[in-house]
């Protein structure tokens, strides 16, 4: 195990369209997190920001506009981009800072003003980027992305469109008892199936919506955690950071392709489960020891294959587990009790983070009506463009 860092204070933004600066939402996630906390913004000795390519110039500096909007301090500041996984990357930036002695408090901040609509690549001609020429030569946007892998998931393991209504009837229940998400209503089966069509044959309920929103995480080591008299802090005690083998066989964006397999057989450790394993095998254990796990449902269908990809299911057994009520709050394994991305919506930079918020409450048994019983455990796995697999395990 490499070591293990206190989650000292989680704060939030509430996710929705809000039509402000980004900056304004991630900073009042930081003033909530380090009230949590317990700390004063000038004991903080490094920022984190996780970026947003969308935001300009000031988005792709993070740290340093979080670092200046919340009063220059002198604190060390960071900004990094790992597109979706940006800020599971920002935790882990953070978490080594720490490890290593260079700091012993750090604020950790990710925050987005999305635009209405699907994400598009930035603009201007960039025949280089294979993101942009995903949307330029196949008009292969997000959504029909995820519909290849519902399709897929049909063809070989027999889902059906009522499995995929099924999650996000899951998740809406789950989120509407979540102050912070921006969806709070129960949906029925029968409105996931009346909505309209995106990508046959996912519908408008099928996928998540682009957001505003922010989360932010106040680490320490947990000799200073204990020394600001918080004796059994939330631990961050795995976070993994992988990327695809040869052959990938499934796909991946932004390739709308898979690699050639002639010569080489099926792939011997795939991506996305490569993701989840990497991060048991840094904290000792397995999914058997998981409490709950929050995952990047973009779409109801990705949402099954997580289940295989954490180990908690075998493969074509993640709509089986659902049927169960197994991944349901009150059920053996609860997934996305937060109400996942169905309910909040995609705020890039923010989301890995909100995912560790999450897991933040429900281990300190505060999460209110969507609590898990007994929480000890917690897993998150996320995915970001051009192969970033991200996973963070927290412990109490």
């Amino acid at each position: 195990m490499t070591g293990e860092v206190a989650v000292l204070g989680a704060g939030m933004h509430p996710w929705g369209k809000w039509g402000r600066s980004f900056v304004e939402y991630g900073t009042k996630a930081a003033r909530a997190a380090l009230a949590d906390a317990g700390l004063d913004w000038p004991d903080i000795a490094s920022v984190v920001g996780a970026n947003t390519v969308r935001c300009g110039y000031p988005g792709q500096v993070a740290g340093a506009t979080f670092a200046g909007a919340l009063g220059w301090q002198g604190a060390r500041v960071t900004s990094v981009y790992a597109a979706c996984a940006s800020g599971a990357r920002a935790i882990d930036t953070a978490r080594a800072q720490i490890l290593s002695g260079m700091a012993d408090t750090v604020l950790v901040v990710g925050a987005d003003a999305a635009p209405k609509g699907f994400f598009a690549p930035s603009g201007g001609d960039r025949p280089d980027d294979p993101d942009w020429l995903r949307f330029r030569v196949l008009g292969a946007t997000n959504p029909a992305y995820f519909a290849l892998w519902a399709r897929r998931r049909m063809a070989v393991y027999g889902d059906t469109p009522e499995d995929f209504a099924a999650v996000k009837v899951k998740n809406a229940a789950a989120g509407a008892a979540n102050p912070h998400a921006r969806y709070r209503s129960p949906v029925t089966a029968e409105e996931v199936a009346a909505s309209p069509v995106v990508a046959d044959p996912l519908r408008l309920l099928d996928i998540c919506a682009t957001s505003d929103g922010a989360a932010a995480l106040v680490l320490s080591s947990v000799d200073f955690a204990r020394r600001h008299g918080v004796a059994d802090p939330v631990r961050i005690r795995a976070v993994s950071s992988v990327s695809p083998r040869h052959p990938r066989t499934a796909l991946d964006l932004p390739d709308i392709a898979t690699d050639s397999a002639a010569g080489f057989g099926s792939a011997a450790d795939a991506f996305r489960p490569s993701i989840a394993r990497a991060a048991y095998e840094e904290a000792g254990i397995g999914p058997e020891d998981l409490s709950l796990a929050e995952v990047y449902d973009l779409s109801t269908a990705l949402e099954l294959e997580w289940y295989e990809d954490l180990g908690l299911c075998g493969a074509g057994e993640g709509a089986g587990l659902l049927r169960e009520g197994a991944t349901a709050l009150g059920g053996r394994i609860p997934v996305n009790p937060s109400g996942g991305l169905a309910s909040f919506g995609e705020a890039v930079p923010a989301q890995a983070i909100a995912q560790v918020y999450e897991l933040t409450q429900q281990l300190r048994g505060r999460a209110g009506d969507r609590q898990v019983a007994g929480a000890r455990v917690g897993i998150t796995a996320n995915q970001g463009l051009f192969g970033h697999g991200s996973s963070v395990i927290a412990v109490r």
